[in-house]
């Protein structure tokens, strides 16, 4: 499906950098919640099922993507606040949408 620059500037897709790591133990499918600097836009939280490819010593400090304007969606007791970006490898893990250079935390993508 074809869209438009107008669909796809509604789309706020910031960068942030992740503050915190904690087990998810009361999620359906292995996920960690995740605590991250969207700059200007404040501290969020939500949920990622990156369990697989990513421990979570090695995610603090990491620049990720993520969506910043859905609405808050219930998981659990868990309010998640932004969706986490990535991609699926063959086997359906999540690989993380990451910067390969910092970029001020709320920097929109261009």
């Amino acid at each position: 499906m074809e869209i438009n620059w107008s669909d796809f500037e509604k789309v706020e897709l910031r960068a942030g950098t992740i503050l915190e790591v904690l087990d998810f133990p009361e999620a359906r499918k292995p996920a960690y919640k995740i605590k991250v600097d969207f700059g200007d836009l404040g501290i969020k939280w939500s949920s990622a099922q990156i369990t697989f490819h990513y421990q979570k010593e090695d995610l603090i400090g990491k620049q990720i993507v993520g969506v910043v304007n859905f609405p808050k969606k219930q998981i659990g007791k868990f309010m998640s606040e932004f969706l986490v970006t990535g991609f699926a490898d063959e086997d359906g893990n999540i690989v993380l949408t990451t910067l390969d250079k910092a970029v001020p935390n709320g920097s929109r993508m261009m």
